[in-house]
């Protein structure tokens, strides 16, 4: 619902972005440059490069790549888009549609956003719990209901929840400073602070910062924030998690402001596919990623491994091989424990380590087509006298829907409603039950929130679902570190400064939002995209402009902090 990340810091600064804390550099700048990502020898010129996975990450880097002058080949298992997956629902209006992944996005992701703005798509905000374009969100604990459109809406505990929040991340995370730093780019400073706060809390979980704070000192209060929480909602799931996770997404402002993307999402990755850019190389006009696969990705891989002269050989579904001296690797990464045969020599000994370390969350997700936004109708009480209140909000509650979503797009227009959104064990709670089973669980929950409403007479159409941990081409939604992880993150993170590994152990790249930083948000992708790129056109012996450095460029002046190992 609500409880801000912190108290807001005003007018007149700059906007923030996802530049930091542990890599504080501006992948925004350098994509809004005039002289582009870098260039490769004309003897390199449409030199085929694997990238396996069509997810935004791999996307991404096929479009850069093949602007340079390469031949990108795109593996992908299932469907382009990844976890930016849009669906519609059989038998209703087309433009009726349901987001199974990401949904909302915040304007902190510089980077995500040129590429939305690139191919022409549009925002619009998104309806978190006490969001300013939020009709109105109910709080239901323990059997009771608040109806609010403001915190200030609610008993007066949620106000002290809000207060101990902020208070504990000044207290134990400079928050504001940090804060600030980020907002002026302020890289030494960004550096200063976070070099002492990974040092300190490498090992402590969510929960456990909360705990230590005397501003958290109350349990009721650590419950109440763990229902409701901050942004889009509780985050108790995450408490068994690295605070450094939490601590990203709070600097950066990743949790706030959300916008959701008009028509969907997977709409970006998929017009990237389709889009012949203006300034290419090598290729001639027109030219895009889907004419250079002729409208259709390579299938699964099946196998990987290294062949003579340090190339990497990948093998698909079809039974097709194929050897490169580059590859890119943006699928989930346990892909490369169970469904990819690998050959060890991959990767360095301790990279595997760090990939099957690797802790990823659970998610699910039910969405039903409805008749109508209904829920903006005025509740009445029992002498027939309209309240002022709507019949129905986003609701945030301990019972197992945990997450209700409201999505409409005009009064007189079908409407979606996202039924339930939950994580980690309160996903795992809906894993056995199909669809429907699961719609009536949920219709029963928010009945006993909701008595007077029916909400079943205004749904259209079957509802659909997803189980991100049942996908098999993915097994979890996204990753999320636990105390003690920051070494194996560095690792995965690091990988595309392939000068720094053996000779033989180079080649083939890391990518994806699990590789970055801020795992679970699509600015992770993008940036690990970009890092990947910069590494291949490396590779090619090619070279950035030097009016505009690369990652790997200043990578030495702003490389994330190492914990020893001993």
């Amino acid at each position: 619902m609500t409880v801000p990340t912190a108290a807001h810091h005003a007018d007149a600064q700059p906007p923030i972005t996802m530049f930091g804390p542990d890599f504080p550099y501006a992948y925004d700048d350098f994509l809004a440059h005039p002289a582009g990502l870098g260039q490769v020898p004309a003897t390199e010129h449409g030199k085929e490069v694997a990238v396996i996975g069509g997810g935004l990450s791999g996307i991404i880097t096929a479009y850069e790549l093949m602007k340079m002058g390469l031949r990108p080949v795109v593996y992908e298992a299932d469907q382009i888009g990844g976890r930016l997956r849009t669906v519609g629902f059989e038998g209703c209006d087309p433009g009726l549609t349901a987001e199974m992944g990401a949904m909302r996005f915040p304007p902190s992701s510089t980077a995500l956003q040129y590429y939305i703005d690139l191919v022409g798509l549009e925002t619009k905000p998104f309806p978190n719990p006490l969001a300013p374009d939020t009709p109105s969100t109910v709080v239901d604990l323990k059997g009771e209901s608040h109806y609010a459109r403001t915190v200030e809406d609610l008993p007066e505990v949620y106000t002290q929840v809000m207060d101990a929040w902020n208070a504990c991340l000044e207290e134990g995370a400079d928050f504001s400073d940090m804060n600030r730093a980020i907002r002026e780019r302020d890289v030494p400073r960004i550096r200063e602070i976070w070099a002492r706060l990974v040092e300190k809390l490498d090992n402590q979980t969510f929960y456990g910062y909360l705990c230590d704070s005397s501003a958290f000192k109350s349990f009721r209060h650590r419950e109440i924030f763990g229902q409701v929480g901050f942004g889009t909602g509780g985050w108790d799931t995450d408490f068994p998690n690295s605070i450094l996770e939490i601590l990203r997404v709070v600097y950066t402002e990743a949790d706030d402001h959300h916008r959701g993307i008009v028509g969907g999402s997977q709409q970006l990755p998929l017009r990237l596919w389709e889009r012949e850019p203006a300034k290419l190389v090598h290729w001639a006009p027109g030219t895009s990623l889907s004419s250079l696969h002729d409208g259709t990705p390579r299938p699964a891989v099946t196998r990987l491994h290294r062949t003579a002269g340090n190339r990497i050989t990948v093998t698909d579904a079809s039974g097709d091989i194929r050897t490169y001296e580059a590859a890119v690797f943006t699928a989930q990464s346990w892909m490369l424990l169970s469904k990819i045969a690998c050959d060890d020599a991959l990767f360095p000994i301790d990279h595997w380590t760090a990939i099957e370390r690797t802790h990823y969350m659970e998610s699910s997700k039910l969405f039903v087509p409805v008749d109508r936004p209904f829920w903006l109708d005025k509740a009445v009480d029992d002498e027939g006298n309209e309240t002022g209140r709507d019949v129905m909000s986003m609701t945030l509650t301990d019972r197992m829907t945990r997450g209700t979503y409201l999505l409409d797009d005009g009064p007189d227009k079908p409407a979606v409603i996202c039924l339930s959104y939950t994580w980690c064990d309160d996903s795992l709670k809906w894993l056995p039950l199909n669809a429907n089973d699961r719609m009536e669980v949920m219709l029963k929950s928010l009945s006993e929130i909701y008595p007077k409403v029916d909400i079943r007479k205004h749904i259209i159409g079957n509802p659909v679902t997803v189980s991100w941990e049942n996908e098999p081409y993915f097994m979890g939604a996204f990753k999320a570190n636990l105390p003690g992880h920051y070494r194996y993150q560095r690792r995965l993170f690091t990988h595309f400064m392939q000068d720094r590994l053996p000779e033989d152990k180079r080649g083939l790249f890391l990518a994806g939002d699990d590789i970055s930083w801020t795992a679970g948000w699509a600015e992770g992708a993008v940036q690990t995209a970009l890092n990947a790129v910069w590494g291949v056109m490396t590779q090619f012996g090619g070279s950035t402009d030097a009016a505009n450095p690369g990652p790997g460029d200043v990578y030495d002046e702003i490389a994330p902090v190492e914990l020893p190992e001993d």
